[in-house]
């Protein structure tokens, strides 16, 4: 089954063709981030008009990488949310009209869903239950996936997301956006006790996180050392920095690892990237015996191809939608 999927919740427009949830046949994105870095961080109306001015050329590129015709297109996949409302009004409106045209079922996706999903696209054998940190600009999720079609959230952030966090204080520190990216080269130089920053404690859920009070405390570190006239080892501010959202993420995730006894652990969205991350849960996940899922650093960020692959599924899953579609800047992951 051939699926055209189309992304388009911030700042990257993204077509894909993706062959039974499985195959990547063609990912093409238009990246909008030399123009955002005028502006150090996404200016919603000028994300929106980019991706009109580039969706249709896309989907042709799509089509033309995959070595396919329109008329062998079986289905399309579109995000629906969340995000910049804008943004995903644009590539939902353009789905609808695609799959109208060419006579195919519309399928809509959760974008958070489809990070997951990534991970089907990088290990063919990966198959549900299992445990996934979804960590991105805008969420922090530990979700338990049991299947393909069905998410339970174990925790969340109760304010910022770990993304938000990077982006803010590396642009803080003069970072060009996106700035987590530029923020985890630094890290990798500089030593991580440096600066000793806070690790927030909450009641009720064990498994919830906040970050407020951590991006504040950097923040407030990086304007002190301004009016004093002091100097700052950017390099281990960097690492202090990562390793106090590190210690946030990774224990939480391992606890709810060990208690679904499910062994297979997945992270996934643009904040799997980072360096250090990733090597903290390949050092817990070797420790307890569990086997990691890290999609490749291609596929971390938003894409086309995660929209197909959980597109694939949930069509499986009998979800379709009409003519009527909307879009959505918020929406559970586990109302789908």
């Amino acid at each position: 089954m051939n699926i055209m999927a189309i992304e388009s919740s911030c700042d990257e427009t993204a077509v894909a063709v993706v062959r039974d949830g499985r195959e990547i046949l063609s990912d093409c994105i238009a990246s909008q981030v030399e123009l955002h870095k005028l502006y150090g961080g996404v200016v919603p109306e000028i994300a929106s008009r980019k991706h009109i001015e580039a969706i249709y050329g896309l989907a042709d590129e799509a089509l033309e990488k995959a070595h396919i015709t329109r008329e062998e297109i079986d289905a399309i996949a579109v995000t629906y949310a969340p995000g910049l409302i804008g943004a995903v009004l644009v590539g939902v409106n353009f789905a609808k009209a695609a799959a109208f045209s060419l006579g195919v079922p519309l399928i809509p996706v959760h974008h958070m869903r489809g990070h997951i999903a990534a991970n089907y696209l990088a290990y063919p054998d990966l198959e549900p239950p299992f445990i996934c940190l979804v960590v991105s600009g805008g969420h922090s999720l530990i979700v338990d996936v049991q299947g393909y079609t069905q998410f339970k959230i174990l925790g969340t952030t109760r304010d910022d997301a770990a993304g938000e966090c990077f982006d803010k204080v590396a642009r803080v520190l003069g970072m060009p956006y996106p700035g987590g990216a530029a923020l985890d080269k630094l890290a990798r130089g500089g030593d991580e006790n440096k600066y000793p920053l806070p690790h927030t404690k909450l009641s009720g859920n064990p498994l919830d996180m906040s970050f407020s009070g951590l991006k504040t405390a950097a923040l407030n570190l990086i304007h002190t050392a301004e009016q004093r006239g002091d100097s700052l080892d950017i390099p281990s501010l960097c690492a202090s920095f990562s390793r106090a959202v590190c210690e946030m993420l990774v224990p939480r995730t391992i606890t709810a690892l060990e208690a679904s006894g499910y062994g297979k652990l997945a992270i996934a969205g643009g904040v799997a990237a980072n360096s250090r991350i990733r090597g903290a849960f390949e050092a817990a996940c070797k420790r307890l015996g569990a086997q990691l899922y890290r999609p490749p650093l291609s596929l971390c960020g938003d894409n086309g191809a995660m929209i197909g692959a959980q597109g694939y599924y949930e069509f499986l899953a009998g979800k379709r939608a009409g003519q009527d579609l909307n879009a959505y800047a918020t929406r559970s992951i586990e109302a789908g």
